[in-house]
Order: structure tokens, then sequence, then C-alpha cells
């Protein structure tokens, strides 16, 4: 991916104003007309994710105030930018959908925990309480979200799904693929024997993990060894996206403003993936 500058925020807003459906950007039914478009704010999302990679709509707010003024000249106040963000939420979710690889026939799934607090502070976080859930993995407890995930060999986004911290892995298969996957691999989590045979009936898909340790004698042949190794590809993709775009918060007020966080760095890594 070449290095963005300033200028490139205007073919970028061409790109999502293409992919926003024109119900999305009607004008409004009564009342002031926004001085920000759904296409606008998208675009200053996704951008920001892509450069500045703000963890905050205060910081994203400053942000755009200091060095894309001239571009977008009626900036609302701080308030109403807030709700212009929270409304285009449908538009981020239409254009995210639109850049998955669903038709890939081979697909790497795994998931990672999304801390809403620390988990000294679980008992007392009012935000997104009898929403968020405790749950473990390899690496210990967690209170908060989980995100499931598909990606294709080149890290390109095939599905998502969020569910609670305390969520099983297998149980989400049936929504991060589909019946044009015809091999998924995914690690121990996904052994899972009833699950395997419930995706093969429904979608016809081949699921590869790893034995568990116990299954001492199960033989695995030379091309299910290649596809395992592969499997390391979407852990390299959550750390991308916890390290670097700053997937993990605590700051957002609202369990809405938690998923705006999620999608708006989502949607700007697909484009990374994708360009």
């Amino acid at each position: 991916m070449l290095a963005l500058t300033k200028e490139h925020i205007t073919d970028l807003y061409v790109w999502v104003d293409d992919l926003i459906p024109k119900s999305e950007v009607g004008k409004p039914v009564g009342g002031r007309p926004q001085l920000l478009s759904k296409s606008e704010v998208v675009t200053l999302l996704v951008f920001n994710s892509l450069t500045v990679k703000s963890k905050t709509l205060k910081d994203i707010y400053s942000w755009a105030q200091i060095y894309h003024r001239n571009d977008f000249p009626n900036f609302p106040k701080y308030k109403r930018f807030v709700e212009n963000c929270h409304e285009a939420l449908p538009a981020i979710i239409c254009i995210l959908l639109q850049t998955f690889d669903s038709d890939c026939p081979f697909k790497i799934m795994d998931s990672t925990m999304l801390e809403v607090c620390k988990l000294v502070r679980a008992d007392s976080h009012k935000v997104a309480v009898n929403i968020a859930q405790f749950g473990k993995n390899h690496q210990g407890w967690h209170y908060g979200f989980k995100l499931h995930a598909s990606i294709n060999v080149t890290g390109q986004f095939s599905g998502i799904f969020f569910t609670p911290a305390n969520f099983h892995d297998a149980q989400a298969m049936p929504k991060i693929l589909n019946n044009k996957t015809k091999l998924a691999v995914g690690d121990g989590t996904y052994t899972a024997y009833v699950m395997k045979e419930f995706i093969w009936r429904k979608y016809g898909t081949i699921i590869i993990s790893p034995p568990h340790p116990k299954q001492n004698k199960k033989l695995m042949t030379p091309w299910q060894d290649k596809v395992l190794k592969i499997r390391t590809k979407i852990e390299t993709v959550f750390d991308y996206l916890k390290e670097h775009l700053h997937l993990v918060s605590s700051f957002p007020r609202s369990v809405t403003g938690y998923f705006l966080h999620y999608l708006r760095i989502l949607l700007g890594y697909q484009v990374m993936a994708i360009s």
C-alpha cells in the first residue's frame, strides 16, 4: 500500500460515496439539514483509522478541525458530530459487508477477546452491563465481547460475528462460513465433532483443526499439516488490529459507541487489505 497523503481523503470519499446506498444519503425529513453527509462522516472515520489512528471520537473531531477544515468547511459542533457518527453506523455496516470476500473457498477462522475494561474493574463497569460477559482463553480471564472472524489467505475478512466473551468459538462457525466455503481451518476450539458434522451438512465445508492432545493416534496427512500452519495468519491480523489500530478500547460511553469504534477500525483495515 502506498503512503497516504492529505489529498487521498478525496479518493476515499468518492469510494465511500459510491458504496453507500442512495437511501442512506437522502435528505432528512424535516429539521435542519446536516452539515456533514453520511459519506463525509464515514470518510473522516475511515481516513483517521488509516492515518492518525485516534482512539476516541473527540480526538477525531480535533484532528479533523485542525487538518481537514478546508475539506469540510461546514463542520458541526462536537455534540452534533458524535450524533452524526452514530447515525452513520448502518452505512458503515453496509460498506463493510461489501468488502467481505464471502465467496472465498478457503477460509481461516479464529476469535479474539475485546475487553471493555480491566478485569479488576469488571464488577463496577456500567456501560455494557448485562451484555458484556466473562470469558476465558489461553491468556486467562477477560470481561467484554468476542470477535469471531474468518479471513482469506491475503488477510481480507470474509465474515465477522460479535458475541459476549463467554460464547464458544465452534458455535460461531455458521455465522462466519457459508456454502461457498469448501475448506476452513481453525485452532483447537473448532474440534467439536457435532458442529463439524453440522457445518458439513449445512454448507458442505470440511473443517481442519489440530487434534486434541489426548488424540495421540490420530493421523494427519501432509496437506493437512500445511493448512494448519497457515492458520497463524489470522492471529497476525488480530495482533495488527489490537496493537496498531487500537481495536480494544474502554473509552466508549455506550454499547453503540463500542460497536461504532470496532466497525470503523475493521472497515479501515479492510480498505488496507483490499488495496
